[in-house]
Parts: structure tokens; C-alpha cells; sequence
């Protein structure tokens, strides 16, 4: 299930889920709709999701958050890690100071709560109880590198990708990068 970012929904990573696709995964949209941030609704759709594609599947389903889609995927694996494989989040700023990228006065000046502070029960920077991957840019532009790769308690692994934020779904070298990310990741878990 792929979880889109802020100001944004699932027809920002329909490139990424078609390829997906294309390499042998079946992907799912989140069907969250336009999501502005972090929000008890939109969690409950999420979980609601969640639910859903796992009972179509009969198995653990991998999460896959782009930006603060990152963010939902690691507290659906800490509250629901029976549905859960594995996490792997894209330039999520799960780490560190919520501060220290360059969306953080958008996302307040749009929701009711501090960046710092969503309505939601869970801590983005605590690790899943799941295989965690962190995937991550030194080139993002919008998120700090630190933040998107997290410690490493906070994650299993934290992998590279010279990419820009907006090409994390977007750009094909970037997709195909984390297409054999998921395949590399998903053979340790299986």
C-alpha cells in the first residue's frame, strides 16, 4: 500500500504504483484523498485501508509512505504490526527536529496543531515493530537528510538515493532505485 504526502494524494504516486506493478508487486492506492496532514480522520481511513487490503491479501502487507505518507505508514506498523511486513518510507522526516526541513510552516499554516504535535496517538521516530527501511537523499531539498534517515534505533536500514523530494515518485531512475530496494528488503524479511 502506497501512502502519499502532503498536499497530495494517491495520483501523485501512480508512476510508482504502476511500476511497481509492471516489476510483479500489486500495489494499492491509500484512498485517503487529499491529504493536508496528519489528522485522527485521515488516520482512521488509513487504519480502515490498512484493514481492508490486508484482509483481501490473507497476509502482511508492506507499507510504502512518501514524504508524510512516511510518517502514517510507521504509526499504522506501530499500532497494527499484525498487518504489517515491513515499512519503508521516502524522504519521511520521522527523525529529529520536525523543524528541520522546509515544509514544516506550510503544514502548520493548513492544520490546527504544531508539526510537532499531530492529533494522532504514536511517535513517528519510535521504530515499527516491523523491518523498518528508511530511504533517504543527501539532494532532497525539502526534507533534512537526517531527519529522512533517522538514528539507528530508529530503523533497521537507511538507504541512499540521489534523488530530489519530488522525484522520489515521480522520477524513473528514482522508482527503479527503490524498486530493487523493495525486492533487496523484502528477500530479508521473507
Amino acid at each position: 500500500m502506497v501512502l502519499p504526502g502532503i498536499l497530495s494524494s494517491d495520483s501523485s504516486t501512480s508512476l510508482l504504483r504502476r511500476t511497481l506493478d509492471q516489476s510483479g508487486y500489486h500495489t494499492y492506492a491509500s484512498k485517503l484523498g487529499f491529504v493536508t496532514g496528519v489528522t485522527p480522520k485521515v488516520f482512521a481511513k488509513a487504519e480502515e485501508r490498512l484493514s481492508q487490503v490486508y484482509r483481501e491479501e490473507g497476509r502482511k502487507i508492506v507499507l510504502l509512505g512518501w514524504s508524510l505518507g512516511g510518517i502514517y505508514a510507521r504509526v499504522l506498523a506501530q499500532n497494527h504490526r499484525e498487518m504489517v511486513a515491513m515499512v519503508v518510507t521516502l524522504g519521511s522526516p520521522f527523525s529529529g527536529d520536525r523543524r528541520a526541513n522546509n515544509a514544516w510552516r506550510l503544514y502548520e499554516a493548513i492544520n490546527d496543531h504544531k508539526v510537532d504535535a499531530p492529533k494522532v496517538e504514536g511517535d513517528p521516530s519510535e521504530k515499527p515493530p516491523v523491518h523498518t527501511v528508511a530511504v533517504w537523499s543527501p539532494n532532497d531539498g525539502v526534507i533534512a537528510p537526517e531527519c529522512a534517515m533517522g538514528k539507528e534505533h530508529e530503523r533497521d536500514v537507511a538507504i541512499e538515493v540521489a534523488t530530489r523530494h519530488f522525484a522520489f515518485g515521480a522520477d524513473r531512475r528514482s522508482i527503479a532505485q527503490i524498486v530493487e530496494i523493495l525486492r533487496e528488503q523484502l528477500a530479508k524479511v521473507s
